[in-house]
């Protein structure tokens, strides 16, 4: 039986302390008197001392007896500098010495006790960087997560919506259970596959998925972890990662976030050296292994535009494996997986969620039966209906309802025109997105009201009309508040932003301007699948050039405004009816504003 010791610091100090305690034990059974010196001088003048030791902070000396005692009194007492002591001493026969005092305790102070506080914090600190590196002399080894084979339990059959990249990954699944039908036709499975798609659509989870229908070991590890504060430590792990995994094949090396390791060398102000040199040794690696022996390296990002194109090369990352937003049959499929574990009501119809929820990832509609869940809880129900799946669309694409934040009457008036603005830009015009619903409830961050607007189908491509249309109905709120109180404000900031960021696109990204032609003069990189923005630089054209794209971004927009402000002008009667019903009941439907416009058209 092996015990594992552990040695702490604190055995030192209470080592010292136990010592220190003996010491002062003994002392006290020596029973030694404290004496005052001139008492002292009085017994020596008596002749009743019989020795002395001298030290240079003491003296301690023993006695005459007295009477019948046989033992001699121990005495301590302080030394004086007295010239006429010695003299004394002698007189009476005293027998006296000098001491040399032991150091030992003032040397276990200045320096023993330094050195095991010393010794405890550098002790301290090696612990705390062992535990935060995993052991301080095995920051070199992998830090992949291992799963055996029977502790993966996701199958296919947990994954929905993506149909197509499953079909691509079934012949992998063949290979780790049957390689030989591949090898005895020579035939080698791609040593690299790389899952690539928006945030949230399971490309992990398709991942884990594989290694669960082959039933083989899988090693899953974050290309952030490669890279450490110690030049070497990346390069040292994914050899370890390799070795690991070459003991256990047949196999599967999953690394998530790719980009944190791969990217491009060179790119950026600054370089990486030790990412790059982390990126090289996977190179090296990925081009050392032979996938007869059954290791399937399999990677996720979701910024493949910025890889190192070594990386992609046939040999390596060769099959790249698309895991895109779901269509409709998709979202259903994806809501069912989620709804086994909930108990939903007979009129939760997922059908209609799966309609509301065009662009939504699987990790949105994951959220969505979470939130409808404790929307049910909050509302003392015991079945999830239709009402709260609807209310958490809304609260993913809009933000939490704030009935808390109270509007004055102007603002409350004014935000009711606005959305009804909106409202009616879009029932008018043709080909535009249903509307929902209208209300005035603040919602998320800043929205003080909303317009939902839902599409009927997945849309992938569109139009220059559409694009139009779309500025058109941005713009409806801040004229419906122009026409109504004769200034707009600033509540149509954020469809300003919009409908220009359109109009930019129209003229640099599209070729939809008729005065430049068709014409592309957007150069930066966007990202392929990430919703963000990247800083604007002024691409490869004059100012003149620049200046006719400002113009045709402006004159767009004019357009609209014009075109807007003319329908909303005919449609006087329907805003101001339909703002007085919002303002009343705070949420109306698209039915209930469309019913309002053609009564109001028939009135006329």
């Amino acid at each position: 039986m092996n015990k594992k010791v552990s040695f702490s610091i604190w055995y030192v100090f209470l080592a010292i302390w136990a010592v220190i305690l003996v010491h002062d034990f003994i002392s006290a059974l020596q029973k030694i008197e404290e004496l005052p010196y001139s008492e002292f001088r009085q017994l020596v003048a008596a002749d009743k001392v019989a020795e002395v030791a001298v030290g240079s902070h003491t003296l301690t000396g023993k006695l005459k007896p007295e009477g019948d005692a046989k033992e001699s009194k121990l005495f301590s007492t302080i030394r004086v500098e007295d010239q006429d002591l010695v003299r004394e001493l002698n007189q009476h026969k005293v027998k006296f010495v000098g001491v040399i005092e032991t150091t030992f305790w003032r040397d276990v102070l200045s320096w023993i006790l330094p050195a095991a506080i010393f010794g405890a914090i550098w002790y301290f600190f090696i612990r705390r960087l062992g535990q935060a590196q995993g052991g301080f002399m095995q920051v070199g080894q992998s830090k992949a997560k291992i799963y055996a084979e029977t502790d993966i339990k996701v199958t296919f059959a947990d994954v929905a919506g993506v149909d197509e990249a499953k079909e691509e990954l079934r012949e992998v699944i063949e290979f780790l259970k049957t390689p030989e039908k591949f090898t005895k036709l020579g035939g080698k499975i791609p040593k690299g596959i790389l899952l690539v798609g928006p945030p949230g659509t399971g490309k992990t989870l398709l991942a884990r998925a594989v290694a669960g229908e082959a039933g083989v070991t899988f090693f899953s590890i974050s290309g952030s972890e490669f890279v450490e504060m110690f030049v070497g430590v990346g390069a040292a792990r994914v050899r370890d990662l390799f070795e690991q995994a070459k003991l256990k094949a047949p196999c599967i090396i999953f690394i998530d976030e790719l980009d944190a390791l791969g990217k491009a060398r060179g790119m950026g102000p600054m370089a990486h050296e030790e990412r790059e040199q982390t990126l090289n040794q996977l190179l090296v690696e990925m081009d050392g292994f032979d996938p007869r022996i059954g290791v399937i390296l399999m990677a996720a990002t979701n910024r493949p535009e910025i890889l190192d194109p070594a990386l992609l090369r046939a040999g390596r990352f060769d099959r790249q494996v698309l895991v895109d937003r779901p269509d409709k049959i998709g979202r259903l499929a994806i809501l069912r997986v989620h709804a086994k574990q909930v108990a939903l009501g007979p009129d939760a119809d997922l059908e209609v969620i799966a309609g509301m929820t065009p662009g939504f990832s699987g990790a949105d509609l994951a959220n969505i039966i979470n939130e409808a869940t404790l929307l049910t809880v909050r509302r003392n129900k015991e079945l999830v209906g239709l009402p709260e799946l609807q209310e958490a669309v809304e609260r993913v694409v809009a933000g939490l309802e704030k009935r808390n934040r109270v509007l004055n009457k102007m603002e409350r008036e004014r935000v009711a025109y606005h959305e009804v603005g909106h409202a009616l830009v879009a029932l008018s015009l043709p080909g535009a997105d249903p509307i929902q619903k209208i209300s005035i409830i603040p919602r998320g961050i800043a929205a003080l009201g909303y317009t939902l607007q839902l599409p009927t189908e997945d849309r992938f491509l569109m139009t220059r009309t559409e694009l139009e249309n779309k500025i058109a109905v941005l713009l409806g709120g801040r004229i419906a508040e122009e026409l109504t109180f004769g200034e707009a404000s600033t509540g149509a900031q954020n469809d300003l932003v919009k409908a220009t960021d359109i109009a930019k696109s129209m003229v640099k990204a599209y070729g939809m301007s008729e005065k430049l032609g068709a014409i592309t003069l957007e150069r930066e990189r966007q990202p392929q699948f990430m919703q963000i923005q990247l800083s604007q630089e002024k691409g490869d054209y004059s100012e003149e050039t620049a200046r006719e794209i400002d113009c045709e971004i402006r004159r767009i927009v004019d357009e609209q405004f014009a075109r807007v402000k003319r329908l909303l002008g005919e449609q006087r009667a329907a805003l101001q009816a339909g703002a007085t019903m919002l303002m009343e009941r705070e949420v109306i439907t698209g039915a209930e504003l469309k019913t309002i416009m053609e009564n109001q058209s028939a009135g006329r």
